[in-house]
């Protein structure tokens, strides 16, 4: 029987992290979301730090960005820090709706990109300001928005 090299024991186990991931947390959030006392739309999965997709009764997968803040890009990041910041604002809105005993949005306008504009409130407080005070998102109200990168 031939050994495998560390190197490859290294790669087979990054893939299956990799799949777990790509499988796995989206699952984990549907259950999470879908499971979870909610008013209105259950959040189903975290796009990025400011967006979520939510199921909405009788309308489906809605996207939505939440209302009162701005978090780093990691999907056209104009730097690796903003990737960077940008994954631990996901990582960071996705453990405060783990943690969450009561998701409620609300909102009903929508922005240019056709997503729905909410304010998501996780055991009733607003969670822009949590992510604003733990520096992984700045206020925003709409307009312009400040670059990321130095």
């Amino acid at each position: 029987m031939r050994r495998r090299s560390p190197l490859d024991r290294l790669l087979r186990v990054l893939m299956g992290a990799s799949f777990a991931l790509g499988i796995g947390l989206p699952a984990l959030s549907f259950a999470n979301g879908t499971l979870k006392p909610h008013e209105g739309c259950a959040v189903i999965l975290v796009v990025d730090g400011d967006t979520v997709k939510m199921l909405c009764p009788g309308e489906g997968i809605v996207t939505a960005r939440l209302l009162g803040l701005d978090t780093p890009e990691i999907f056209s990041p104009g730097c690796l820090g903003e990737l960077g910041k940008g994954l631990m604002a996901t990582a960071r809105l996705n453990a405060a709706l783990f943690s969450a005993a009561h998701i409620a949005e609300t909102g009903a306008k929508t922005d240019r990109y056709g997503r729905r504009l909410v304010t998501l409130r996780l055991d009733g407080a607003d969670v822009a300001p949590a992510m604003i005070a733990a520096g992984l998102a700045r206020p925003y109200a709409g307009g312009r928005r400040e670059g990321w990168c130095a």
